[in-house]
């Protein structure tokens, strides 16, 4: 029984018919500079497989780090909500079990990523996954867009944002990458 796993529905008409393997993945962090002591506090990822159902990873971290005022005004995430948290030693190994040997679909995956490989090279652990990233797709594919932040490319491929999103959160923006991305596929 993992409390970090669950099954939930995407919306069915954002599923692929056909069978990928692929995880989509996003991360909250308390600053953007790992090198300079910024950590990941909160992660989200959603496999896309072809059924209708997909498995979705979901933790907030608990990595001992004060969350600037500014950086909390845009995820939310406060040092309260992350006492009773898992630590990242908890979180990263089932994370890489989540991931397996898909390949990792991310907006603005370079930031991600790096993240990503600096937490785990704490834990002695590297991430051999591709990546993909849906900013550099929508700038390619869409340049006359105002700017390519994931509610504008969202909105521009899928008309309106799901209802209830919550923007600036790990499992809803992995969500809605994945939808960015399979709406990009479909179109392809």
């Amino acid at each position: 029984m993992n409390p970090f796993h669950r099954e939930n529905h995407i919306a069915r008409q954002y599923m692929r018919r056909s069978s990928c393997r692929h995880v989509a993945v996003d991360i909250e962090t308390t600053g953007l500079f790992p090198h300079r002591g910024a950590r990941i506090i909160e992660i989200g990822a959603v496999k896309l497989d072809s059924a209708p159902i997909v498995s979705e990873f979901h933790s907030l971290i608990n990595c001992k780090r004060q969350i600037p005022e500014g950086v909390q005004k845009v995820h939310g995430i406060t040092a309260e909500m992350l006492l009773e948290q898992p630590a990242p030693q908890e979180v990263f190994p089932q994370l890489l079990d989540f991931l397996g040997d898909r390949t990792i679909v991310a907006h603005n995956a370079r930031f991600d990523i790096k993240f990503l490989r600096h937490e785990l090279a704490r834990l002695g652990r590297g991430l051999p996954n591709p990546s993909l990233c849906t900013m550099k797709m929508s700038k390619k594919r869409y340049p006359w867009l105002p700017n390519h932040r994931l509610e504008t490319v969202a909105k521009h491929l899928l008309g309106e944002l799901p209802e209830g999103l919550r923007l600036h959160r790990a499992l809803d923006d992995a969500r809605l990458t994945a939808m960015v991305w399979m709406e990009m596929e479909e179109n392809d």
